[in-house]
C-alpha cells in the first residue's frame, strides 16, 4: 500500500474517531475504551471501570474487537482458575433495603441540603467509602 494511502485511511479512522461520539465498545457487561494511536496504526484498548489492567489492540475496529473479546474470556478463565472472582465495573445503580426511619431521615437531610435523595446518597455514599478505603490502603502499604 502506498504511503499516501496510508495516510488517507489513518486520516479517516482518525477523523472517525475523533468525531463519534462515543469511542467505547462492551462485551459482557465490560467496557473498553478505544484510542486511535497514529504512530503505530493501532487501536489501542482498556478496560474501563475495574482496578485490574486489561489491555488490548488491534489494526482494525474488527481485529481490535477480537482482542476485546479475547481479552476478557482470558481474564474470566484466570480468576476462575485462580479461584478468584473476577472484578466486575459497577453499573451505578444500588437497591437497598433500609430501615423506613432511616429513610425518612435521608429524605428530610436530603431536602435539607437541597438535593435529590440520590444526590445526598451519592455524596454520603462516597465520603463513607473513602474513609474506608484509605486505612486499608495504608494497612496494605505498611
Amino acid at each position: 500500500m502506498s504511503s499516501d494511502m496510508t495516510n488517507a485511511i489513518t486520516n479517516v479512522i482518525t477523523n472517525v474517531i475523533t468525531t463519534t461520539k462515543t469511542n467505547a465498545m462492551s462485551y459482557k457487561g465490560y467496557t473498553a475504551s478505544m484510542v486511535f494511536d497514529a504512530a503505530d496504526k493501532i487501536i489501542v484498548g482498556r478496560v474501563l471501570d475495574v482496578d485490574d489492567i486489561i489491555a488490548f489492540h488491534g489494526e482494525s475496529v474488527a481485529q481490535f474487537e477480537s482482542s476485546f473479546h479475547a481479552a476478557i474470556d482470558g481474564y474470566l478463565a484466570a480468576s476462575q482458575k485462580l479461584d478468584s472472582p473476577p472484578e466486575k465495573p459497577a453499573s451505578g445503580k444500588v437497591m437497598l433495603r433500609i430501615a423506613p426511619e432511616v429513610h425518612a431521615a435521608a429524605l428530610k437531610a436530603a431536602a435539607t441540603s437541597g438535593t435529590s435523595l440520590n444526590k445526598w446518597a451519592e455524596k454520603a455514599l462516597g465520603k463513607a467509602a473513602r474513609k474506608w478505603v484509605a486505612p486499608a490502603a495504608a494497612r496494605s502499604e505498611g
